[in-house]
């Protein structure tokens, strides 16, 4: 594809969306590796859902099923209290994380929220061993004002229907 199709393809307005769409999955993923927990809960619209399917397979609801985590604002909450405690084994030392999103796709984007569909992989270290986890992330950002908060974040690690082993820290 040429260059000037490409451009044709995406007007400036699209770019703009594009690189601050970006931007804030960044930010949320700095925030996680750096265990800021307090200001990541912030980036949640109050009705927000962070699931971690066990299977792969795209759903429309994943409310009806078994799920690694399904998370609202409470339990979010309560998960991070428990991850910080220093009374939860997995997470107690915490491990070190660096996450890379990329391949971002406005999948659909409306005056109230855009779906976006990204790529992120996560290196883990942690009791002198390191561990790579691959996911296909799909965000539902809402628009509030002139503010984004994370209305639904799920995490299809590519793995997601094998075993997984113990995750003490937030994908």
């Amino acid at each position: 594809m040429s260059v000037a199709t490409l451009a044709a393809a995406l007007p400036p307005e699209t770019m703009a969306i594009q690189n601050i769409v970006q931007w804030f999955i960044w930010k949320e993923a700095e925030l996680l590796d750096r265990q800021d927990y307090k200001t990541w809960m912030g980036l949640w619209s109050p009705g927000g859902l962070y699931i971690i399917p066990t299977e792969f397979e795209r759903q429309d609801s994943y409310a009806g099923m078994v799920n690694v985590l399904y998370d609202d604002a409470d339990m979010r909450a309560a998960r991070i209290k428990r991850m910080t405690s220093g009374f939860a084994a997995a997470s107690n030392p915490s491990a070190r994380t660096a996450r890379q999103i990329s391949r971002f796709v406005i999948e659909e984007q409306t005056p109230q929220a855009i779906n976006v569909c990204a790529t992120m992989l996560l290196t883990e270290y942690k009791y002198e061993h390191t561990r790579i986890l691959a996911a296909d992330v799909d965000y539902r950002l809402a628009i509030d004002g002139n503010d984004l908060q994370l209305d639904r974040k799920v995490v299809r690690l590519i793995n997601a229907d094998d075993f997984l082993p113990t995750i003490g820290y937030l994908l």
